[in-house]
């Protein structure tokens, strides 16, 4: 699990109770894991979900809440209370510290009060930042376009991941229609993503967690829907809660996207940490690569978080050279995919990743060495300064015909 903190929140007052739930909703280090109206049931709340903090705000009964903080503290230590209140008197302050919350937060708490109050809770829990405190990477796999090989590269970079005993990985498939993760990792699931979206508006962390089908390798999987049909009821909105819910459920989520770019697919790339776009070295590939860029970077923040990997790098014929690609694309490739295509036929076929069926392999290597690779870029967050660009101008441009 990655270090994301579970929360529970009671407050018998609807406003309080929806601004803190906004406020909560609005952080990636954590997860809402439930939010109760009433002080009575908030212990079987806590005793079902098990959070790492219950937030028990006291305004609409101190007595009671003091009582309930109390008795939380004796009876489930492991989760961490903090009160809120609007109430800033000494004496209520102190009663609620003697009754056992960590924290007690002034209402309207500030994003920064919030935000320090979590940080310590997650540091009494997890340690220091050295001791591995840790949020989830979140990687998006696009392509340039079909056939790149995004699944393979998404499945086996998953599976390279997970034999890290430290990682807990993720592979969610949005290839609605045609997503074939399932076959790399020869697995039949009980469950798709069309099950976990029908169920959205009372997920928990538990329920998605036994909705996955877990490899041999120790990646999770969550396949594409099974019917067409079934992926009418997919949302960019419920997409966003599910890949909440594996950030906090996993130290690594992999998303292997469709090559449509809908608006499920940019949800997704919103949401990623990184995104690395595979392509090939043929001119269709690379024009797109070029257009994609330069719709990238009419998003926030959205460049700087992508990494162009190509793949199937060294056919004898037919390829254009890395220094010409380099060229046209005006930017460093972040990694090299070499060409194995006897490989790649076997592990599809045999439905086992690379690491077991040719763990040797120069291309097994690679993903390991791509692996490390997006650690490191994840770590520093885009500090390579050679890649900025001047507000409002794009360097794409130029390489795009009919541009100036």
């Amino acid at each position: 699990m990655s270090n994301v903190l579970r929360i529970a929140l009671v407050d018998p007052n609807d406003a309080t109770r929806e601004s803190l739930k906004a406020m909560l909703l609005g952080l990636d280090t954590v997860w809402l894991e439930a939010d109760c109206s009433r002080y009575e049931f908030f212990p079987d709340v806590l005793e079902q979900t098990n959070p790492d903090v219950g937030v028990v705000a006291l305004d609409s009964n101190p007595d009671q809440a003091i009582e309930l903080i109390e008795r939380l503290t004796a009876e489930i230590p492991e989760t961490a209370i903090l009160a809120a209140s609007r109430d800033t008197d000494g004496h209520l302050i102190l009663k609620t510290i003697r009754a056992g919350a960590r924290e007690f937060l002034t209402l309207p708490v500030s994003d920064e009060e919030l935000s320090g109050a979590l940080q310590r809770v997650s540091h009494q829990k997890f340690g220091g930042t050295e001791g591995g405190a840790r949020s989830s990477e979140v990687i998006a796999i696009a392509g340039a376009t079909g056939g790149v090989g995004t699944t393979s590269t998404a499945v086996n970079l998953g599976c390279v991941l997970a034999e890290n005993t430290m990682n807990s990985v993720a592979l969610l498939d949005l290839d609605l229609a045609l997503g074939d993760a399932d076959v790399f990792l020869d697995s039949i699931p009980d469950y798709t993503l069309a099950d976990v979206v029908q169920n959205v508006s009372r997920l928990d962390i538990q329920l998605l967690k036994r909705s996955l089908t877990k490899h041999s390798s120790g990646l999770y999987l969550l396949p594409r829907p099974v019917e067409l049909h079934d992926t009418n009821a997919i949302t960019s909105d419920n997409i966003r809660k599910v890949i909440g819910l594996l950030k906090a459920s996993f130290t690594h989520l992999i998303i292997d996207l469709s090559k449509t770019y809908s608006r499920i697919d940019m949800a997704a790339i919103e949401g990623a940490s990184k995104v690395v776009l595979v392509t090939q070295l043929d001119l269709p590939c690379l024009r797109n690569v070029v257009r994609l860029m330069m719709s990238f970077e009419e998003m926030d923040d959205l460049k700087d978080k992508v990494e162009i990997v190509v793949n199937r790098a060294g056919l004898d014929s037919g390829q254009i050279s890395l220094k010409k690609a380099k060229e046209t694309l005006g930017r460093e490739v972040f990694a090299l995919l070499p060409n194995d295509y006897r490989t790649m036929v076997e592990v599809r076929n045999n439905g086992v990743p690379l690491i077991v069926q040719a763990p040797r392999a120069g291309i097994t290597h690679a993903i390991r060495e791509l692996a490390a690779k997006l650690e490191g870029a994840n770590q520093q967050s885009g500090a390579d300064g050679e890649r900025t660009v001047k507000a409002g101008e794009s360097k794409w441009k130029k390489f795009w015909p009919g541009t100036k």
